[in-house]
């Protein structure tokens, strides 16, 4: 179910209760909770998420709980490739094209193969999994299916984005400062990371991802998932059962992908 149809729809703003004074994220948020409750089937929250709540995450105990599809996203097809995450799950939204952005100028830039792949999905964790530690999520995600530098430097890019390198012209993010303010720490398993990273023989991949992660941000700019087919197809071995249902060791966290709302 589209959210853009949802926001035309006067009767569901009103519903959502919007105001003027709401940001566009309040707006998302309050219109969530209207589509969660217009569902047959209860969406039942993970447990670290309901820092506020008291007692049990069992929800109304007199609604069927989601187990599978859920109506509000696009169905996957039974073989899913990494394309199909990319259209049907990573969407069209900025996250999805700050990844596309990021590999196109790996690309243009003349780097090799692995560098725009590792560019490709070094975020994917960031839309998909918990933020916190998204290299790390990231790697382990792709870990089967690329040449160990990819998910390497997939990896480590997570550390090294906090560290200038004048070699590679990179400078710490102004966005950071806005982000996490002027003293901002980070903590010491990520400078020991760093380090760690720095002297690797794929130290320059890495690094690579953070440089082009810094200018992947247009919003003028749209770039499809077609445009790496052939890339994919050379570096991403796809499972010909399909990315979430081939017993990797983490075929579980792409299937999560598919029906991220199931109960269990």
């Amino acid at each position: 179910m589209d959210r853009r149809q949802f926001m035309r729809q006067s009767s569901l703003a009103a519903a959502a209760g919007f105001t003027g004074s709401m940001t566009m994220v309040d707006k998302a948020e309050a219109l969530e909770s209207v589509m969660v409750e217009g569902l047959e089937r209860e969406v039942a929250l993970p447990w670290y998420c309901n820092v506020t709540r008291q007692g049990n995450n069992m929800g109304d105990p007199n609604k069927l709980k989601m187990m599978g599809d859920d109506p509000r996203l696009p169905q996957m097809p039974e073989n899913p490739s990494l394309e199909d995450y990319f259209e049907l799950r990573f969407g069209a939204n900025m996250g999805a094209q700050h990844l596309l952005q990021s590999a196109k100028l790996a690309a243009d830039a003349g780097l090799s193969e692995k560098v725009v792949l590792a560019c490709l999905l070094h975020d994917i964790a960031v839309l998909t999994m918990p933020r916190h530690d998204h290299g790390y999520w990231a790697a382990q995600l792709i870990e089967p299916y690329v040449d160990e530098e990819v998910s390497w430097a997939v990896r480590h890019h997570q550390a090294l984005r906090f560290f200038p390198d004048p070699d590679f012209d990179y400078e710490y993010p102004q966005s950071y400062i806005k982000l996490f303010g002027e003293d901002y720490q980070v903590p010491p398993y990520i400078e020991q990371a760093a380090e760690y990273a720095t002297k690797h023989k794929w130290y320059g991949t890495a690094r690579h991802i953070c440089v082009n992660d810094l200018y992947a941000f247009d919003p003028e700019k749209k770039i499809e998932i077609s445009e790496f087919a052939d890339l994919i197809g050379r570096n991403f071995r796809q499972p010909s059962e399909g990315l979430g249902f081939d017993r990797s060791p983490v075929a579980h966290m792409w299937r999560t992908m598919i029906w991220p709302n199931s109960y269990l």
